[in-house]
């Protein structure tokens, strides 16, 4: 059986299992969530840009016009372009994000406490959008 990493979306609060072998995109879909948009699951059209908070993947090429070097450094990443080697916090953005909010009302009482990153984040103000 493939090692299982749980991934938290904190943008609906959700979590949900991906295996090594399998990118994070595909894990969501996994979800059963109407909503989740799916473009062409190999990093050239950014519509699955998520931002990692904590967590450590493997990631594989992905389009520069939608993800830039600095976006990366940042923790920017295509979810289809990247498979989890830990347990990840991720949050959707840009076009992700506005299809798994509009159907999920957030809890705003549950709160976020702070986590260690165990992947290198840029933490400069270029990296705040």
């Amino acid at each position: 059986m493939a090692t299982q990493h749980l991934i938290h979306l904190l943008n609906t609060d959700e979590r949900y299992p991906c295996a090594e072998h399998q990118n994070v995109l595909r894990a969501m879909e996994s979800l059963g969530r109407q909503g989740i948009p799916v473009g062409c699951r190999s990093g050239g059209c950014g519509i699955c840009k998520v931002r990692i908070h904590a967590g450590t993947y493997m990631g594989r090429k992905m389009s520069r016009a939608f993800v830039s070097a600095a976006e990366e450094a940042c923790g920017v990443v295509l979810a289809c372009r990247i498979q989890p080697q830990s347990e990840m916090r991720l949050e959707a953005i840009d076009k992700l994000a506005h299809c798994v909010e509009r159907t999920t009302i957030r809890n705003p009482s549950a709160g976020h406490t702070a986590q260690t990153h165990t992947r290198p984040i840029t933490t400069s103000t270029e990296c705040v959008s």
